[in-house]
């Protein structure tokens, strides 16, 4: 069986598609596409066009990279090795197997006008937020491109789609925003971020060790951080929270 790339897009559902590319020994393209199931029915050949490019495309699109695969030629998936692709169902109760070295996100913008700049306003507080623990930690700057795109597109007053990834050169940071945008769930705008093996990362950072152990972090290390942030509630100091109480003895 010939090998594919798999690539999945998640509706604000839930639900998802998959779309799959291959470039055969003549130089022509085939893709597949379906409902993400262990069977993608559909197909297309093309030519004059090569597979990085319409890989581009989708990606542009929201399409986030899975894995290699084998499909044979009624659209039966496997994996390398004739190992079985786990049901999609069953993902996320399963550990990964997977080493993650990168994240891909994925922002889809329909808000209006208001919540459009309710939303820039956040990003641009978080950002400060960010900049400040960072200096603090003596740590270099990222220079991770999603940080431009996303300021400049927040200040317009139009619907936008953008996307792409954090290597783990750009450090924690670019996650760490995004994650706070994913969990503020402005109406109207959605936030995918995925692990190289295709697991939807959560917004739910103390459930997320497999990313933190990605930057060589845990919760404790960043947790002022993950509270300005509003990812962590803060924690209450009892002393502090006692100290203007006054004692009553009955």
């Amino acid at each position: 069986m010939a090998v594919w790339s798999l690539f999945r897009y998640r509706h604000r559902d839930g639900s998802s598609k998959d779309w799959a590319v291959t470039t055969n020994a003549d130089g022509s393209i085939s893709t597949r596409w379906g409902k993400t199931a262990l069977r993608l029915p559909s197909i297309n050949t093309r030519t004059e066009i090569r597979q990085h490019d319409i890989e581009r495309q989708k990606q542009a699109k929201g399409y986030v990279f899975v894995g290699e695969v084998e499909i044979d030629t009624d659209g039966n998936i496997s994996l390398p090795q004739s190992a079985p692709i786990a049901d999609p169902a069953s993902v996320h109760s399963q550990t990964p197997s997977v080493t993650v070295d990168k994240l891909y996100w994925h922002v889809d913008c329909r808000a209006g006008p208001n919540t459009l700049l309710d939303m820039g306003f956040a990003l641009r507080r978080w950002l400060g937020d960010l900049e400040a623990w960072s200096q603090a930690q003596g740590c270099a700057a990222s220079d991770w491109p999603g940080w431009q795109r996303l300021v400049d597109v927040s200040l317009g007053d139009e619907t936008f789609d953008l996307s792409g990834q954090i290597d783990l050169e750009h450090g924690l940071l670019p996650w760490l925003w995004l994650m706070a945008l994913k969990h503020a769930a402005f109406p109207g705008v959605l936030v995918g971020i995925a692990t190289e093996n295709g697991r939807d990362v959560s917004a739910d950072l103390k459930a997320e060790t497999e990313v933190l152990a990605l930057f060589d972090t845990d919760v404790e290390a960043i947790r002022p951080l993950a509270e300005s942030l509003g990812l962590l509630k803060p924690r209450l100091d009892l002393a502090l929270a006692m100290a203007d109480q006054t004692d009553h003895w009955f």
